[in-house]
């Protein structure tokens, strides 16, 4: 019972941690995508309501990218904390082992790890998509000139002839840009003309310009409301080209793999997407190991700014080893099961070698 009890306290600890470190890092994030989307919105005249909710559609996908740090530093907090307060060294002498009281630390990371792969990550996915298209719509036109990473480039072929299309942004998985400039030739590659719009909707069979200028060598230029330019593409190629894998959803993701993979397209983004969601709750486990190796030791040794740089340095490099490993991945020379789970065995490995040697010797 009094186990019970003590594993509740630390579980309940090591939250409030988290949640706090997190917090203050979405809010870093938030004002510093904010005064860049203010900058961006200025030159299309947007108001600060709508640079607001811009931001905060754009908030969840930035803020699933840092759980992983925010589970790291919330750890090391609180195991800091604990052993600042002796807690920790009153817990240990009264016959409980550090794998006990690790134990709650790791039951609660797994558990932020399922809730940021089965519920948060629907969630940011969505949100994601509805801020590409917002931006598309408002922040993208010609004369904004607004820099995103959803911008794109298109080599396409159609009954007219090929066209490359380029785009400032892009929302609906490709089918909808902003800010498009096209360039049109003929069946033999000679140049025909260049074509500006606001914005370009996939229709079946043809692209959609709206607020379209046109621009014929020898002809003054034309203005059409609404222009077509002829593509032999469909939504799924145009996905495969413009599309990230950030803005499927886990639950989407299967069967999104499945269907591209029956038309032909390549996957490995996707599968590497897929392999890290659901490896995210044992990416959690190794944070709180990491954690464990370098903050458990009693504040009257000293040296604690050294544990503390040692911690956010080993956390720092293990994500660059994610981030090497997914480079691989994504240029084929390992599977993505490979690629994503490596690192978090190494990770794992490694962390629990320290912990052996600091504690059992």
């Amino acid at each position: 019972m009094s186990t019970r009890t003590l594993r509740k306290y630390f579980a309940m600890r090591l939250v409030f941690m988290i949640l706090i470190v997190y917090m203050v890092c979405v809010a870093l994030v938030f004002f510093i995508d904010f005064v860049e989307m203010m900058r961006e919105g200025a030159k299309v005249d947007a108001s600060a309501l709508s640079v607001a909710l811009l931001t905060l559609l754009r908030l969840p996908f930035f803020a699933e990218m840092i759980l992983p740090f925010s589970v790291l530093i919330g750890s090391i907090g609180t195991f800091l904390i604990l052993s600042r307060s002796s807690e920790l060294v009153i817990v240990r002498a009264s016959g409980v082992s550090v794998w006990q009281f690790l134990v709650s630390a790791v039951v609660v990371a797994a558990l932020f790890g399922v809730f940021a792969a089965t519920v948060y990550n629907p969630l940011a996915a969505r949100a994601k998509v509805a801020s590409d298209r917002m931006f598309t719509d408002t922040f993208a036109k010609r004369k904004g000139n607004a820099k995103n990473e959803t911008a794109a480039w298109l080599r396409q072929n159609g009954p007219n002839g090929p066209s490359i299309i380029h785009a400032r942004a892009s929302a609906d998985r490709g089918t909808t840009l902003g800010g498009v400039t096209v360039l049109q030739f003929d069946p033999k590659g000679k140049f025909i003309e260049r074509v500006e719009a606001d914005k370009a909707i996939l229709r079946r069979g043809y692209w959609e310009l709206s607020n379209a200028h046109i621009f014929k060598y020898g002809l003054a230029s034309k203005v059409e409301s609404k222009y077509s330019i002829k593509t032999y593409l469909n939504p799924m190629q145009v996905s495969k080209s413009v599309d990230n894998a950030e803005s499927v959803s886990f639950w989407e993701l299967p069967s999104f793999i499945e269907f591209a993979e029956k038309a032909g397209l390549d996957t490995t983004a996707y599968r590497l997407q897929y392999q890290q969601l659901l490896s995210r709750p044992f990416m959690m486990i190794v944070m709180v190991l990491l954690a464990a190796t370098c903050s458990l030791r009693p504040f009257r040794f000293g040296k604690i700014q050294t544990m503390v740089i040692t911690g956010l340095s080993a956390g720092f490099a293990f994500f660059v080893l994610v981030e090497l490993s997914r480079k691989l991945g994504m240029s084929g020379y390992v599977t993505a099961g490979v690629a994503v789970w490596t690192p978090i065995a190494m990770g794992t490995l490694l962390a629990l070698t320290v912990l052996l040697h600091q504690e059992d010797g």
